[in-house]
């Protein structure tokens, strides 16, 4: 039943698989009850099967297309209790270094650990940034079985989870093609399968600190013989390796990295991984992060800002939502959708410097709003649109009680640095990290 709850209030409840079924039609036709009643019966007789999901190809920011697979509601519904049963067992041995498709773990604190690393007396100045080529789809099945087996002896829970690694997928074109590697992106259970996968690395570089430079004298005697340290940051298939040390040490761990990777039959990919130094900066997760001088003083501090990229998305968006097409909308429609894009984009931005990129964005919209306006009412007037779209006295965009509020009405406040010392929702109480870590 819960994971019944999960499936129908999720946003995807309206999108079919191969089946043609919808969480709504099978609630008219054939009652939930029912048709949980016949998923636990086949799950208990062992007669369960899941079937090929359904393939949908979404654009990227590249331009290139993204398979996402979507599988039947009742695969869904099995798989969402199936994470239920399998996620507390492996939140129990994953690292702290990882935080994507965690519970209680977001990007912000993947930032605010890199900008913890690279401040102050840590001096973690080179960056490894990474990125896995095509990871979900090039999963090794029997290297993620072996590690899911390791910690989980029910054989009838493995043989399920290897069935809807080897379900298949029903192409575009209507043709079934196998699934011999991989999870397919857009089932409830792939980022914890991948996350089981890739905790290999994880643990491979947390055993590295533990032995090598878990203390602090271990890391000064280190750096005395001419090594470096370092430490992994991991959010999904995409992280960072903070070094502190030269620019070989870093140069050093990519085929390190590329070592771990090779037995889950994984890659690195060449054009999205690099080197560089926190003075040149880099982006990640969104954010720009980047050491620079503080204005009027001589003193060097690492900033985190929106990217380019992420500036440039935003703008996107404005502008596809005031073209010419849309002009049958109300002016009040539009800026109440605006207001809910552009608060959206900002409340995951207003942990960084942003507040001149918040006006920034603002100051574009409210352009491209007023233009809007003008080929909507192609006689209007600047005096007349100050006098019938905007507050009185004021340049601030009104329409029948909606204001254009945007992306400054999100306050900049900065993000809580916790550390190792995130909640799960079984341990609400985690052990206190030691000053070594």
């Amino acid at each position: 039943m819960h994971a019944w709850e999960r499936v129908a209030t999720n946003t995807g409840a309206r999108t079919p698989g191969t089946d043609g079924a919808t969480v709504a039609l099978i609630e008219t036709w054939i009652g939930v009850e029912a048709f949980l009643e016949h998923i636990r019966d086949a799950l208990k007789s062992g007669a369960f099967e899941p079937v090929e999901v359904r393939q949908v190809m979404i654009p990227k920011a590249s331009g290139k297309l993204r398979a996402l697979g979507i599988p039947t509601v009742a695969d869904r519904v099995v798989q969402a209790s199936l994470k239920a049963v399998l996620e507390p067992i492996f939140e129990a041995d994953f690292m702290p270094c990882s935080y994507g498709f965690r519970p209680n773990r977001r990007a912000h604190d993947v930032i605010a650990e890199i900008h913890h690393l690279s401040s102050g007396a840590n001096k973690f100045h080179w960056v490894l940034e990474a990125d896995i080529k095509a990871c979900f789809d090039e999963i090794d099945h029997t290297a993620l079985m072996d590690r899911l087996r390791a910690r989980i002896k029910d054989k009838r829970v493995c043989t399920l989870v290897k069935a809807f690694l080897k379900s298949g997928v029903m192409t575009t074109s209507g043709d079934r093609e196998e699934t011999l590697t991989g999870t397919p992106q857009g089932g409830i259970l792939s980022p914890l399968l991948a996350n089981i996968a890739l905790s290999a690395l994880d643990e491979y570089f947390a055993r590295q600190w533990q032995q090598e430079m878990g203390s602090y004298k271990r890391r000064v005697t280190r750096r005395k013989h001419g090594l470096g340290n370092w430490r992994l940051i991991r959010f999904a298939d995409d992280f960072v390796l903070m070094v502190s040390g030269e620019r070989r040490h870093a140069e050093q761990l990519r085929e390190e990295v590329a070592g771990v990777l090779a037995p889950l039959g994984l890659r690195l990919a060449p054009e999205k991984t690099q080197v560089v130094h926190i003075d040149e900066g880099f982006d990640f997760l969104g954010f720009h992060i980047r050491r620079q001088r503080k204005r009027g003083t001589q003193k060097h501090y690492v900033y985190t800002k929106p990217s380019k990229k992420a500036i440039q998305s935003i703008k996107d968006k404005v502008k596809d939502r005031t073209r010419r097409s849309d002009l049958h909308r109300d002016v009040d429609e539009l800026l109440a959708s605006l207001n809910r894009t552009l608060r959206g984009w900002a409340n995951y931005f207003r942990h960084g410097v942003s507040k001149a990129v918040f006006s920034t964005i603002d100051d574009h919209a409210w352009h491209r709003i007023v233009r809007w306006i003008f080929h909507k009412h192609s006689r209007l007037s600047w005096r007349e649109l100050r006098r019938r779209f905007c507050r009185p006295g004021s340049w601030k965009l009104i329409c029948d009680g909606v204001e254009f509020t945007g992306a400054s009405s999100v306050k900049v406040i900065r993000y809580r640095y916790r550390g190792s010392n995130i909640p799960t929702p079984w341990t609400p109480r985690p052990a206190v990290a030691s000053t070594s870590d």
